[in-house]
């Protein structure tokens, strides 16, 4: 049977029905329809008695006879009602729709199986448009005793698609289904890991004989999930590595050397060395890198970024930073600004608002190769922005950029230039297992010296008084106060009037002049916003009130206390990166949760995981358990994690065996040329560009 072949041409579908599945369940084939997978399984092998009736059943098999088809017409509506007694009661059928069929086929003297959710109405106990199917002499059981459903829509229903309508087409389309489909996975691997084969487990996934299948069914398209999106990556990885040319950056000179010697600010931590020889073992290779730099809020991520870069520029080539917020970018142009003072290195910053003729300059200046350093938003990979020789581009806070916008890139240089990914939201060992098999991952798991875990206090609003007075401690002691205001959705329409009154509320409790307040939220324009911001840094400020603007960017040392509004409406990864804000100097920082009284049990694990630890990693762990994979690092805008029955949190050992052999596979044939991995070659070959195996096949 061809998978492939259009949906409209199973018996029963048409083009109208046909326009539904696609547009409502993304259903265009017979293979999208055998993998439309449901996603709970009733059993219907246990046959219950009228008299025994239990409400808190969700489905019950009745067994018994029909009788007595009547037309009921009320108002407007008309429905068919019969009688169905089993021997030891009796229950009203009910038919809003499909008279015709049901008055056609319905016999009197056969016995069927009655199956669904029955329901009181008055005294009456009723079921409305129930599964129906004879028990013939021969068999006496049930057609299928397990019977699916899958999710629908509520359009889709309006239309007459129900979970029936779905099971019904799967059921024609198993039927047509009389040799085996071809194998996807290594016989070796079948053998190995007990999996059932692809057909059969189809088959069960939508119609098992047993629980044991279906259970069966699902372990076996779990493996095959998480295999091929392994696959898909590692070989990636490692064509890339086996395959592709890269710059070769084999000298570190004077301006590496001059800034090592003379302008860093602090010792680079043993964390900061060994992942700096990591990048600069890649960049040497003659294999274009591509790395994750994963670190905590306040490792020292940028500082290898821009030692990395001086490599690059050592060589001869250009560098690049790009940034999510013009916050971000401007904070970074600042910070590097500073830290390469005297030194001879032309850095710029390239955002939207800047005015025309300023970006007009900076373009020119760097298509002359004026520029060593470029710092900037989106406005980087606009197609007017051209480099003269660009050689290594850092991505911060990559999550937030789409996979085409970071592509856009590393497209502006022929060989294309190394690539350092960067995020300080620390990407739990499953997801990065899952997500990025592709890259080569660095950790910095070592803060700076000298720098003092945040303590996290919780606290309700009757401890306000207390709060305030503690805030006022610490600007008597010369520091700085950060408030923040939870943003939902990207709209602020509510969350600005929570801002603005709790605004007003400190402003009556920290009085001018004595005490400076400072505002920033999204409506701001980015001038205004750049106003506030360094009025803050520069000490001019007390207390910075703002939205989550201020998540990321934002490095003030001088801040030793972060206070978090409604905390209870933030994420955990969030909330450590507001957290991160503070213990940024060498004062014992300090961030204070506030919630209201009542909360979910979510939220009180949300808070308590806060308080407990101050590891990003353990952090993120939490919170993947608790919000799931589809929420986090922007994982369902970039459809990174497209995977229709496998959990990555659930079925953590499962991604690990995968992962495992997935590599055993590649480390003994690269290229997968071996007889037994065709399929696997297959499979890459038909869901990937074709044109990636120019080099190899």
């Amino acid at each position: 049977m061809e998978l492939d072949r259009k949906i409209i041409y199973l018996k029963g579908v048409g083009p109208q029905k046909a326009d539904i599945l696609a547009k409502e369940f993304d259903i265009h084939t017979f293979g999208d329809l055998l993998y439309y997978f449901p996603f709970r399984m009733i059993d219907r092998s246990h046959v219950s008695k009228v008299a025994d009736f239990n409400p808190e059943e969700p489905y019950l098999v009745f067994r018994g006879r029909i009788n007595n088809l009547t037309t009921v017409t009320s108002g407007r509506t008309t429905r068919l009602e019969a009688t169905f007694n089993d021997g030891t009661g009796n229950l009203t059928l009910v038919w809003f729709q499909g008279h015709k069929w049901i008055r056609e086929n319905i016999r009197s003297n056969v016995t069927y199986n009655v199956m669904g959710k029955p329901t009181l109405y008055g005294n009456i106990l009723q079921l409305v448009h129930p599964d129906i199917e004879p028990v013939t002499p021969e068999s006496g059981h049930i057609t299928h005793p397990f019977m699916p459903i899958y999710h629908t829509s509520e359009k889709a229903k309006n239309r007459g698609f129900t979970t029936r309508t779905i099971a019904r087409y799967t059921e024609t389309l198993l039927g047509q289904l009389t040799a085996s489909l071809p194998e996807t996975l290594p016989a070796t691997i079948l053998v190995k890991h007990h999996l059932m084969g692809r057909t059969s487990a189809l088959r069960n996934m939508h119609y098992p004989a047993t629980l044991q299948d279906w259970q069966q069914a699902i372990f076996r398209v779990k493996f095959e999930e998480l295999f091929f999106h392994q696959l898909e990556y590692q070989f990636s990885r490692t064509n890339r590595r086996n395959h592709s040319t890269g710059l070769i950056f084999g000298i570190v000179g004077d301006r590496f050397n001059n800034f090592y010697n003379q302008n860093l600010p602090f010792p680079l931590t043993n964390a900061q060395k060994r992942v700096i020889k990591e990048i600069r073992s890649d960049m040497r290779s003659g294999r274009q890198m591509n790395r994750l730099l994963q670190g905590d809020v306040g490792s020292g991520k940028t500082l290898v970024a821009l030692l990395t870069m001086l490599i690059a520029l050592d060589n001869g080539f250009q560098a690049c930073l790009m940034a999510p917020t013009e916050i971000l970018a401007s904070q970074h142009y600042a910070s590097f600004k500073k830290m390469l003072n005297g030194l001879n290195i032309n850095v710029e910053l390239l955002v939207g608002a800047l005015k025309a003729k300023q970006k007009k300059d900076i373009k020119q200046r760097l298509e002359d190769g004026n520029i060593n350093i470029l710092i900037g938003t989106h406005a980087l990979i606009e197609d007017s922005v051209k480099f003269a020789r660009l050689g290594y581009v850092v991505i911060d806070e990559q999550h937030r950029f789409g996979v085409e916008q970071r592509a856009k890139l590393w497209q502006k240089s022929t060989p294309p230039p190394h690539i350092l990914v960067m995020t300080a939201t620390p990407i739990p060992r499953t997801l990065a297992m899952t997500l990025y098999a592709d890259l080569d991952c660095s950790v910095i798991d070592e803060l700076p010296p000298g720098r003092h875990p945040v303590l996290t206090v919780h606290a309700t609003d009757t401890k306000r008084a207390m709060l305030f007075n503690f805030m006022r401690q610490q600007i008597a002691q010369g520091r700085q106060v950060y408030v923040v205001y939870p943003l939902i959705n990207e709209s602020e329409s509510l969350d600005i009037k929570d801002l603005m009154d709790g605004y007003e509320s400190i402003s009556r409790s920290f009085p001018m002049p004595q005490y400076q307040l400072s505002i920033v939220h999204g409506q701001m324009s980015a001038e205004a916003k750049a106003y506030e911001m360094d009025r803050f840094k520069r000490g001019e400020t007390h207390i910075m009130v703002s939205t989550t603007v201020i998540e990321v960017g934002v490095d003030v040392p001088n801040a030793t206390v972060m206070v978090i509004e409604n905390a209870e409406r933030f994420g955990l990864s969030q909330l450590h990166q507001l957290r991160g804000r503070v213990g940024r100097g060498g004062e014992q920082s300090y961030c204070i949760l506030m919630t209201k009284d009542d909360l979910n049990r979510t939220s009180k694990q949300r808070i308590q995981t806060m308080c407990n630890t101050n590891d990003g990693f353990v952090i993120a762990e939490a919170d993947l358990r608790l919000r799931g994979p589809g929420d986090l690092q922007g994982l369902q805008q970039s459809g990174m994690l497209n995977l229709k029955v496998a959990d990555i949190v659930d079925d953590e050992p499962l991604v690990r065996i995968t992962r495992d052999e997935v590599y055993s596979i590649l480390e003994q044939d690269p290229d997968l040329n071996l007889p037994e991995n065709a399929p696997l070659k297959h499979y890459l070959i038909k869901n990937n560009d074709p044109h990636q195996w120019d080099k190899i096949s």
